[in-house]
């Protein structure tokens, strides 16, 4: 019997002979995909197409896996190990973003992180360990929250042995974090609700170049600043100091005490910062009586602010003062620049300034171009002006 094959074969040159109108690149097309369907058909289940190379490359784990086995990455950080709520920038991988999220608490830090921003939220508390992981953190802004230290870890911040800039200002703090890192340079908590500074709050802080204590409550601070060796600027203004810290660090070159209730000052008190350039203490109680000869004999200081005080006579001063305002105090009418005494001769004359310039807080200011001195003074309201 004819194999089937055969017949068909027949058949199409029956047709193809009978039926002009076909041509014979038609009839050859057919009968390829008549010969692909019937080899399909009897053993082979592989679609032709399937034979080529595929395009992509499949592989899938084996039963006993879990999940397949990761390939290499490359050294940038994945995507996927920056929390959701924030943003890691692919080009600055050890920065992590969560500013201005409304968040409510801490997200994970990713170990490689060096710059961390979680200013502008509702955060209320630092739970213990927070930072564990995040060992090489040197920046951390947690300012603006609204974190009270009754829910803060009492060790969060003890394995950041590298972190250098630590902004906890505007928050609700009644106490200063402690232990805090060596290694640290600034240390911001201003606006705050501290009261208290103990003894040993900042010891062992020798990097620290940059105290931010402003807009608290301090009354007190006793000999916290002497063992600061790199302290540079001192802030504490604002505050409710009867009296200025017992000792100054040799480092410090500006200190900022105004509007406190401090009334004296102890002789030579600023002899032991020989690198000491501005010190504005306005809006205090400091009176003539509180003051020695040598308070201010200094001759490092280049501008001292001692306006809105209790001064009824213009204390001594060294010669090397550039700038000194004392308006708003109770110096006599018949007091005038002449009247300032110098711890020795003056090289430069004394001129009045109608109108004193701010006290300047950049740690580069340059004062060079200045040539005297400048004496602000704004008598009793009562004088009329045209005395002066």
């Amino acid at each position: 019997m004819p194999r089937p094959t055969t017949l068909i074969l027949i058949l199409a040159g029956l047709c193809a002979s009978s039926l002009g109108q076909y041509n014979e690149e038609e009839d050859l097309a057919w009968l390829q995909y008549y010969l692909r369907q019937s080899r399909a058909s009897s053993y082979n289940y592989v679609p032709y197409y399937e034979e080529e190379s595929p395009a992509y490359a499949y592989s899938y784990p084996s039963a006993t896996d879990t999940e397949p086995e990761p390939e290499p990455q490359p050294q940038q950080a994945a995507p996927w190990r920056c929390p959701q709520e924030c943003d890691c920038p692919p080009n600055f991988s050890s920065a992590m973003y969560c500013d201005t999220r409304n968040l409510r608490y801490l997200p994970f830090v990713p170990s490689r992180m060096k710059y961390v921003y979680f200013q502008n939220n509702l955060v209320t508390s630092i739970q213990e360990g927070a930072f564990d992981n995040a060992t090489e953190l040197e920046w951390l802004a947690l300012h603006n929250n609204q974190i009270s230290s009754d829910k803060m870890g009492k060790k969060v911040f003890g394995k950041l042995q590298r972190l250098e800039r630590l902004y906890m200002n505007n928050n609700n703090l009644t106490r200063l974090p402690s232990p805090l890192p060596r290694s640290l340079r600034e240390l911001h908590l201003s606006y705050n609700q501290i009261s208290k500074v103990p003894p040993n709050a900042l010891e062992g802080l020798e990097n620290l170049t940059a105290l931010y204590l402003s807009h608290n409550f301090i009354f007190e601070l006793g000999a916290s600043l002497k063992g600061l060796k790199s302290l540079i600027l001192a802030d504490l203004s604002y505050n409710n100091l009867r009296r200025v810290p017992d000792g100054l660090p040799a480092s410090l070159e500006q200190l900022y005490m105004e509007y406190n209730y401090i009334n004296a000052i102890p002789d030579e008190y600023f002899q032991v910062s020989p690198r000491l350039l501005y010190v504005r203490m306005s809006h205090n109680s400091l009176t003539n009586q509180g003051l020695s000869s040598n308070t201010f004999n200094s001759s490092s200081i280049l501008e001292l602010d001692l306006s809105y005080n209790r001064l009824q006579k213009i204390p001594r001063v060294n010669t090397n003062l550039e700038n000194l305002y004392l308006q708003g105090n109770q110096i006599d009418g018949e007091q005038g620049p002449r009247d300032v005494e110098h711890s020795r001769a003056p090289t430069q004359p004394i001129k009045r300034s109608p109108r004193p310039p701010c006290l300047r807080r950049q740690p580069h200011r340059d004062l060079s171009h200045l040539q005297t001195a400048v004496l602000s003074i704004r008598i009793s309201s009562h004088i009329p002006a045209a005395t002066l």
